[in-house]
């Protein structure tokens, strides 16, 4: 059989314009409409904003290294951390001296905060996410800072561990990972405490 080049063109052309409208115009617009409408606050970012302005995402974590502050799960993205255009994790291996070496690093910076905490420090307090940008860290990690945290502002460590109690978020779904803390949230929260003597 002898095809003319417009009997193969045609169809050809016809479908890239069909699915370019389809995946390039109607799905996109309707995916975005349903998530303005179903999930708002999540499609537009999950901002927190404080007095009008926008101070961070309950979805990217921040740098905290200011001893009245609870501090994030260490992030490995560069050229700075918990940078969201460049979302990785390490990849260094258990074996790997690297890995170590920062652990070790991460361990000696938390206990010259807190020289008085003999406690065993959990784990995603000196290791880095898969994505470098996780804003949640476990309840122990929370737990573990609360007396360096109660120190510095000079409150009471039990209104410190209530604190923390209130902003521990459940397994999802009741079976899905592990309570978890935001971070952002705790420490904006943690701002609204006046001073009182322990």
């Amino acid at each position: 059989m002898n095809y003319r080049v417009q009997d193969i063109l045609r169809p050809a052309l016809g479908v890239l314009i069909a699915m370019t409208i389809l995946t390039g115009l109607v799905y996109p617009l309707a995916v975005t409409g349903l998530a303005q409408v179903l999930f708002p606050r999540q499609a537009n970012g999950s901002v927190i904003t404080r007095n009008g302005t926008a101070v961070g995402s309950t979805l990217i974590g921040q740098p905290f290294d200011d001893p009245r502050y609870f501090w994030s799960r260490p992030s490995a993205t560069s050229p700075f951390p918990y940078n969201a255009g460049a979302s990785s994790g390490s990849n260094l291996g258990p074996t790997n001296p690297a890995l170590a070496e920062a652990v070790k690093t991460r361990i000696q910076a938390l206990c010259q905060a807190d020289p008085d905490n003999h406690d065993p420090v959990p784990v995603d307090l000196v290791t880095t996410s898969a994505s470098g940008l996780d804003p949640d860290i476990s309840a122990a990690a929370a737990l573990f800072q609360v007396h360096r945290v109660a120190r510095a502002r000079d409150l009471p460590k039990q209104q410190v561990r209530d604190l923390v109690a209130r902003f521990t978020e459940p397994r999802q779904f009741g079976i899905l990972g592990e309570p978890r803390v935001n971070v952002l949230a705790l420490n904006m929260a943690l701002d609204t405490f006046a001073t009182t003597p322990r």
